[in-house]
């Protein structure tokens, strides 16, 4: 099988493309789409060998790409990956800013060293990707940038600390997209919302029931999927979208509208979209 876009055959061939957090979840099912779509991809993370995993299943899906570990959070380590990737693929066209991570935790719980952890993981470490792409190859070519942030419209209660990096983020993404759109480059944002994806697993067991549960307050009745967030990623870094600067699309299911006062009848004529021929049922939301 391979990877099943909406988008054309060959849509980003020959273009080299930076995807963040490329290991698991929503990266990982990204940059199986733009390989399939003929991207280079350049898959970054933490870990060494969750990119290795994924590069190896895009080399057996016939695709290309690379592996580079990095802390987005650190300038240097930042600087010279882009500079590599450039070297390695001999150019750079666009960036999905995917990596990110928080802790659930009112307010009173974060301490100091929590609360700038996760602003440097899920801000800072954007816009140094972002910066460096743009300083070093896109401000030349052009290009596009999509910047992967949250459902925070309204506050981010028990995650407080991310829906502050990921507001600033929305904030940045406006700003890079005015001040850089003289060079061709696009800078736009996606928000999903509750996506069953991989990094749900990684929350306590404590709050297996409330992730269960997140469906019923959506108008859609069901989570979305990794693919329907790549979907418009990919849309975000083609031609198609080549007069969208600066904005941010929701990706929620309608589920940061409307008021919870408001009953949500059940939901029909609703199917999900999934292309990704390598998706798997997060462990919290599976019957076992």
């Amino acid at each position: 099988m391979s990877y099943q876009s909406v988008l054309r055959p060959g849509l980003f061939e020959g273009q080299t493309v930076i995807v963040t957090g490329g290991g698991s979840g929503i990266g990982r099912c990204t940059a199986h789409e733009l390989a399939s779509l003929g991207a280079r991809v350049a898959l970054v993370g933490r870990k060494a060998e969750k990119v290795e995993a994924v590069k190896a299943e895009i080399e057996e899906d016939g695709g290309i790409a690379s592996a580079h570990v990095c802390d987005i959070r650190e300038e240097e380590s930042v600087s010279a990956t882009v500079k590599a990737i450039i070297q390695e693929h001999g150019g750079l066209h666009a960036v999905v800013n995917n990596a990110g991570g928080q802790f659930p935790s009112p307010l009173t719980g974060i301490n100091q060293k929590g609360w700038e952890t996760v602003v440097r993981t899920n801000l800072t470490g954007g816009f140094l990707m972002a910066r460096e792409a743009y300083t070093q190859a896109l401000s030349k070519s052009g290009g596009a940038i999509v910047n992967i942030v949250a459902d925070m419209w309204g506050g981010m209660p028990g995650m407080g600390h991310s829906g502050a990096a990921r507001a600033g983020m929305v904030n940045f993404t406006q700003t890079a997209a005015y001040e850089w759109g003289h060079s061709g480059v696009r800078v736009n944002a996606v928000a999903p919302g509750w996506i069953a994806s991989s990094g749900m697993d990684n929350y306590p067991a404590a709050m297996r029931d409330w992730i269960r549960n997140l469906a019923t307050h959506v108008p859609l009745k069901r989570m979305g999927t990794e693919a329907e967030i790549s979907a418009a990623i990919c849309f975000l870094l083609s031609p198609g979208a080549a007069f969208i600067n600066g904005d941010c699309l929701r990706i929620d299911g309608g589920a940061s509208q409307g008021s919870p006062i408001w009953p949500l009848p059940d939901a029909n004529n609703n199917e999900p979209f999934n292309g990704f021929h390598r998706s798997s049922t997060p462990k919290v939301l599976s019957d076992d």
